[in-house]
């Protein structure tokens, strides 16, 4: 569907055009199809969607245009929106709201419902409490296959998720079944004969971090995950859905950290020049008042430029090579870490390997290097200082990359802190130090 022709017939007013093409659609493309829509052709064209997508169109869309909607609905049609989203929806909705608003919106959802959001409202932001819906289908354990089916058709289509089920007891975990179960066993046969038993629940608490959950869902290949309150009982689930949204959150909050800037869950477009500032200028101040160290041992090695000019030439080569090897090599561990493929009992087992492997790097790296000064300036003496400089710096920078990524986990850090910026600006140090340490030593200065 083309944008523009979608907006053409929205202000030439052919209505019944636009219903019709709003009713083939899928509800992620409609909420795609209205980001460009000015206040007043946004509020027209989400009343001419049908009204089996407009709270799903609504969930999927940008917190700017869901405040701007809500503050132009009618009452009636808030609470129609409402009354479709599912609970862990409209949380995530009301956290991106101003106060007024959320008071509208509390205001026209059920006190049941107002109950279930207030609790999970209270949650720590980070926590697997905070994304769960207490949406799910739950059966008991006497409960028949054809009672389960039954109690689906009356409840499902309020329900987050029905291809996974679970069984309580006094709101007690003791068992799931799933979509699959309940269509392929015999009508009669009980939950207890088909379910899988407590043991076998992959489950999370709801003061867990909630990248746990998603990863969880992820390493066992789960389309939700029960989560569970201190006492053990169940209090609600995180769909595949909402850890899909997490490890999305979790990618960019660590791309930013990596590239020194402040993480912001805003979208470029939506974030303000001045904001942008504000979270690159920290990092960028600090990087730039690090580099004093860079420049104090380059005049400390003052003497060393005079006497042989040409060592200059080389400090842009070593330098960059070193910060691209350290950057490798933190990348790899950080995204280890992140993917609980690397622990921080593994630091020896992860040193000993980036050893070998910048050993190896540099060897031929040192080599291609030695052939290119010989070629442009015909000094043996010049290939051998900075061939032995190169390998110096790739196992520094190697070492080092890998090592300060596990050290910040070590101390509860973040691991993306120890990536890009910072490992760079302390590996230029070791590597100038490096370089003008064999020089010395060999031209003797």
């Amino acid at each position: 569907m083309n944008d523009q022709v979608f907006m053409d017939l929205l202000q030439a007013r052919e209505y019944k055009a636009v219903r019709s093409i709003l009713n083939v659609m899928n509800p992620v493309d409609i909420a795609a199809l209205m980001e460009d829509l000015e206040e007043r052709d946004l509020a027209m064209a989400f009343r001419l969607i049908p009204k089996d997508k407009a709270a799903e169109v609504f969930s999927y869309m940008e917190s700017d245009q869901q405040s701007t909607l809500v503050s132009l609905f009618t009452e009636k049609e808030l609470k129609d929106v409402l009354d479709e989203m599912f609970l862990d929806d409209t949380v995530d909705l009301l956290e991106d709201l101003p106060a007024n608003l959320v008071n509208r919106i509390l205001q026209n959802v059920s006190p049941s419902k107002r109950t279930q959001i207030n609790i999970l409202l209270n949650y720590p932001e980070d926590s697997a409490g905070s994304v769960m819906t207490t949406e799910y289908v739950s059966l008991k354990r006497s409960n028949t296959v054809q009672e389960a089916l039954d109690l689906i058709k009356r409840i499902g289509i309020r329900k987050e998720t029905i291809y996974t089920c679970y069984i309580l007891d006094n709101r007690k975990l003791v068992g799931i079944v799933t979509a699959k179960d309940l269509l392929t066993e015999d009508r009669e046969t009980t939950m207890e004969e088909i379910m899988d038993q407590e043991s076998e629940i992959v489950s999370v608490s709801t003061h867990a971090d909630k990248e746990e959950a998603a990863h969880l869902i992820s390493e066992y290949d789960l389309l939700a995950i029960p989560v569970l309150d201190q006492e053990g009982l169940m209090v609600g689930i995180v769909t595949v859905d909402d850890a899909i949204d997490v490890l999305q959150d979790e990618v960019t909050e660590d791309l930013s950290i990596m590239s020194a800037m402040t993480p912001s869950d805003k979208t470029y477009f939506d974030t303000s020049v001045l904001q942008h500032v504000k979270n690159r200028i920290p990092w960028l101040l600090i990087l730039m008042l690090s580099a004093t160290f860079t420049g104090m041992i380059l005049s400390h090695y003052e003497a060393a430029f005079q006497t042989i000019p040409i060592l200059v030439a080389f400090i842009p080569m070593l330098m960059d090579t070193g910060g691209n090897c350290g950057n490798q090599a933190s990348t790899l561990i950080v995204r280890g870490l992140a993917l609980e493929q690397i622990e921080v009992k593994d630091y020896y087992r992860v040193v000993f390997k980036e050893f070998r492997v910048s050993l190896i790097i540099g060897i031929i790296l040192a080599a291609v290097n030695a052939v290119r000064v010989l070629i442009m300036y015909r000094q043996p003496v010049i290939a051998l200082v900075t061939s032995l400089a190169l390998v110096a710096a790739i196992i520094i920078a190697k070492l080092i990359g890998c090592s300060m990524p596990i050290l910040a986990t070590k101390l509860k850090l973040d691991p993306a802190l120890m990536a890009s910026p910072l490992i760079t600006t302390i590996v230029d140090c070791c590597t100038i130090i490096i370089y003008f340490r064999i020089a010395t030593l060999i031209f003797k200065l």
